[in-house]
């Protein structure tokens, strides 16, 4: 085992870096939309039971790898697998996965920056009724903006990651994070005061039986099920390796949970600063990139100090893109150091050159390469995007799965040891037939539906 292996310098930068990968930006464009579509606190009560009975339990397993390892996915899989099996070629696919994702990932992280940018020098002032939209339109269909701030991303991450553990990611991420949790609680409050806004938090939060029915209960609870899955970042290593940076003395239990009630806590908090904001301003609450991009700058240009809290929404949504950016980035640097003994600086360039090349296609796919469908007549964004969350994290995770809780694998009785050490909660050993047969079925379940 390697006795020179980085780790966190605190508790608290370890749970605010995984956090931060975790809490991306599906945590804000998708579960406020979903969970007021989808029934308010009906929808809210099942994510939370399927976090608990499925994504903390997953999240275990893949800090137990890399903490019983002290490897990341590639080497961690190496280290722990019985011999002459080949677990760890799945490592190797973690790592394709995570360079897929932030094949794509980048280019809407730099949306955010490009935003904030506008909002702080003042470009959405004196737009008229209507004209939100073609600032979008017009940010796509520019190559040399889309290609600008994915480069600005792809450099700044890496950037961070060329440092040490410590002093580049741990140091950096504590920071945004801090400043991302501070950021959300003041737009929360600003948008709870807003004339209106008590409509927009019961739409959002209070149970509707009704809606959940109009919906479909069975839909309902399939919907619950994949936010609380996707949620996580689940399947594809890019927890593990944090796993691997961390100490003996905590339950991974204990910590796996409360990495999950900071990232709920966002994602709960992104709903009170969109709908009272929407509600009070008869914006409609649409999903995905229309509602940040289009309703909610609609928001804020009716809005008095419109500038001012534009600005800091972007500046929110550029820390919480850019932790998950760092902490990924990370997990792919640190395959580099692990399985080719690269430095920590050679990794980080290596991978820069890679990344930088590898998400041009994306950048470019609104514009030079707008004609270019692959998967299904779709985009190349959502090409990419169908490939990481429908295929890779769901099979990943059920690897992941597998490999802790068989024989053919790591095997039950050392995943429960690792993540029993420490002081914290336990996870008794009676979960065991739970974790063998219930849990796969609800992952194949997910991958079923994302396939369909």
């Amino acid at each position: 085992m390697n006795t020179d292996r980085e780790s966190f310098k605190s508790r608290i930068g370890f749970l605010l870096v995984s956090a931060g990968c975790a809490i991306g930006i599906g945590n804000v464009w998708k579960f406020p939309f979903i969970t007021g579509e989808y029934g308010g606190g009906v929808f809210v009560l099942f994510y939370l039971i399927f976090l608990l009975i499925m994504g903390i339990p997953v999240l275990t397993m893949e800090l137990a790898v890399g903490r019983g390892s002290k490897k990341g996915a590639v080497e961690g899989y190496r280290t722990l697998e019985p011999k002459g099996s080949k677990w760890h070629i799945h490592g190797w696919v973690c790592v394709i996965g995570c360079t897929m994702l932030m094949m794509y990932y980048t280019t809407v992280a730099g949306w955010m920056v490009n935003y904030f940018v506008k909002f702080a020098t003042g470009a959405f002032e004196g737009i008229g009724e209507g004209e939100v939209a073609g600032v979008f339109t017009g940010m796509l269909g520019n190559p040399s903006e889309m290609v600008g701030y994915m480069a600005i991303t792809v450099i700044g991450g890496i950037a961070v990651c060329s440092f040490s553990l410590q002093k580049g990611v741990e140091r950096i991420t504590k920071v945004m994070m801090i400043g991302l949790l501070a950021l959300i609680l003041l737009l929360a409050i600003h948008s709870l005061t807003l004339k209106g806004a008590a409509d927009g938090v019961k739409f959002y939060l209070l149970p509707d039986f009704n809606r959940a029915k109009e919906m479909g209960l069975g839909t309902v609870i399939t919907a619950a099920m994949n936010q609380a899955f996707f949620t996580l970042s689940l399947g594809i290593g890019s927890m593990e390796i944090f796993g691997s940076y961390m100490s003996d003395d905590y339950t991974l239990g204990g910590e796996a949970v409360r990495i999950t009630v900071l990232d709920t806590f966002v994602a709960i908090m992104a709903g009170l600063i969109i709908f009272p904001a929407c509600f009070s301003y008869n914006v409609p609450t649409a999903q995905g990139p229309s509602l940040i991009f289009i309703a909610l700058p609609e928001v804020f240009i009716h809005m008095a100090g419109g500038r001012l809290w534009g600005t800091l929404f972007f500046i929110f949504m550029t820390f919480a893109s850019f932790s998950t950016v760092i902490a990924v980035f990370e997990m792919i640097v640190a395959a580099g150091i692990d399985s080719f003994g690269w430095s920590r600086r050679k990794s980080a360039l290596i991978c820069l050159v890679i990344l930088l090349v590898l998400s041009l296609p994306c950048a470019l796919g609104y514009n030079v390469l707008s004609n270019v469908h692959i998967i299904g007549g779709r985009d190349i964004l959502d090409s990419e995007d169908f490939i990481v969350s429908n295929l890779l994290l769901p099979t990943g995770a059920l690897i992941y799965l597998l490999f802790t809780t068989t024989k053919w694998g790591w095997g039950f009785d050392n995943y429960i040891a690792e993540v029993n050490k420490g002081k914290g909660l336990k996870l008794p050993r009676f979960l065991k037939p739970f974790f063998m047969f219930v849990i796969p079925v609800l992952i194949l379940i997910i991958l079923v539906q994302g396939l369909i």
